[in-house]
């Protein structure tokens, strides 16, 4: 693990994202949005698209996970779903790649030991990210040699429906750490600075918070709902 990686550890990575339909989509204000988590002390970045993660390395130096969110017919992956996605993040060279790791088949059935088979024979050096949503997952994403094990996906998947990473002291969080050898990397519901000191406590290598700084329209409605309960 080379000291950018190293440096991630026990630290924040914010996460600077903006889809189409949101009011931030912008590569320009991801930057931007990159720079003040940098001035805040983040210590990492988790970026979508080859553009907005060139744009934040010309305005931060800080190590990216990077994704690419794209929808094809009939499957349900969307981060980073197929070798189109990884060759265009390759033109950026993150880091770290993220990637669905949840089981479910990409487009044309493949699988996902296969794809990061496909992953490993071309860019053989290259960090690789599972973006999990149970503990089997993880353990699975561990087995087949990912480097970082995450819990991005929890709550987002039908076999996950319901599941909350923070649900009995973050019981799924510490069941992966318990099971798996590779570095976990909480991700998903870490939205308060309680929650992120409390899952650096039970061990994982750094925290990525996103939507609860990064997504004001988001944190404007919480307040709103706040008032009018």
């Amino acid at each position: 693990m080379n000291k950018k990686i190293q440096a991630l550890r026990g630290e924040l990575i914010v996460s600077c994202q903006a889809l189409p339909e949101e009011p931030l989509h912008s590569s320009y204000i991801m930057s931007k949005m990159a720079a003040a988590a940098l001035e805040g002390g983040a210590k990492g970045i988790r970026a979508n698209t080859k553009e907005d993660i060139r744009a934040i390395q010309e305005e931060v130096d800080l190590p990216i996970i990077g994704i690419v969110k794209r929808d094809y017919p009939d499957c349900e992956v969307y981060i980073t779903p197929t070798m189109k996605e990884v060759d265009e993040l390759m033109e950026v060279k993150p880091e770290i790649i993220a990637l669905d790791a949840t089981g479910a088949l990409r487009p044309g059935g493949l699988t996902l030991k296969d794809f990061v088979g496909q992953i490993r024979e071309k860019y053989p050096k290259q960090l690789l990210m599972a973006d999990c949503s149970t503990v089997k997952e993880a353990q699975y994403a561990d087995e087949i040699g990912f480097d970082f094990i995450g819990t991005t996906m929890v709550g987002y998947t039908k076999q996950s429906q319901g599941d909350r990473i923070e649900e009995e002291d973050f019981r799924i969080i510490r069941e992966i750490l318990e099971t798996v050898k590779h570095p976990v990397i909480a991700e998903g519901n870490i939205n308060t600075p309680e929650k992120a000191k409390r899952v650096k406590e039970l061990g994982v290598f750094s925290t990525v918070v996103g939507s609860v700084i990064t997504r004001p329209q988001l944190i404007t409605r919480s307040f709103v709902d706040a008032l009018h309960k």
